[in-house]
């Protein structure tokens, strides 16, 4: 029987394209079926009780989508509220092996927060603060590479400015309640009148090294990637 000799360039090859699936395979989102059965069924059996100042659920999987599609690990949330938008952060987080800074300045919302992680098996995942964000997020060291604004409108271009130079390259910056005027969103009350949100959205867009855009299929939503320092 003939010994057949394989080409050496035929192992080259093989040898690549197993060293390319093995590093592609690295960066897939890490697989925990009890956790996400845990998460999936308290999410269900909340559906109808997300009522105080929360997200929606379709704004949640958008933040969750963002976050496995570029495997961030480093997110912070600024306005907790009772915990939706926290959970789906955290449950993102849980498959890139990250972890959420999450803060609330009402006392009776942080606790309920505080129960909801626990019970969606979350906990790990959060660093649930009670404070005020005007203060903290100056403090906070970083660096970041996924940010969630849902606090005071009014504050979000002070709280993007404290928190750009801490935002990775590559990093994305969302807030909440985001209506985009120029595509006939239904955000601002006309008479020239300019919301927060306004002038937060005006900013982010004047920043060249960000590319923003607004998804209105939730409670509207602007996500700004954070292509290079400046």
């Amino acid at each position: 029987m003939k010994n057949v000799k394989t080409p050496i360039s035929i192992i080259c090859f093989l040898t690549i394209t197993a060293f390319i699936f093995l590093q592609a395979g690295a960066q897939l989102p890490k697989s925990d079926p009890a956790l996400d059965e845990k998460v999936k069924n308290f999410l269900n059996s909340q559906g109808r009780r997300w009522y105080d100042m929360n997200v929606p659920a379709s704004d949640g999987q958008l933040l969750y989508d963002i976050i496995v599609k570029n495997n961030y690990k480093s997110a912070l949330e600024i306005g907790t509220s009772t915990g939706h938008s926290g959970i789906w952060i955290a449950w993102a987080l849980s498959k890139t092996g990250g972890k959420l800074i999450t803060i609330e300045i009402d006392p009776g919302r942080h606790r309920t927060a505080e129960e909801n992680f626990r019970q969606a098996g979350l906990s790990d995942y959060i660093d649930a603060r009670l404070a005020n964000a005007h203060t903290l997020v100056k403090e906070l060291k970083g660096p970041f590479d996924f940010v969630f604004s849902d606090a005071d409108k009014e504050w979000y271009k002070n709280y993007f400015i404290d928190i750009d130079p801490k935002l990775k390259v590559g990093g994305c910056f969302t807030a909440h309640n985001i209506y985009d005027r120029r595509t006939g969103g239904s955000g601002g009350r006309g008479g020239g009148y300019r919301s927060g949100q306004d002038e937060f959205l005006d900013y982010v867009r004047s920043r060249s090294n960000y590319e923003t855009t607004v998804n209105s299929t939730g409670g509207g939503l602007s996500i700004s990637y954070k292509r290079s320092e400046r």
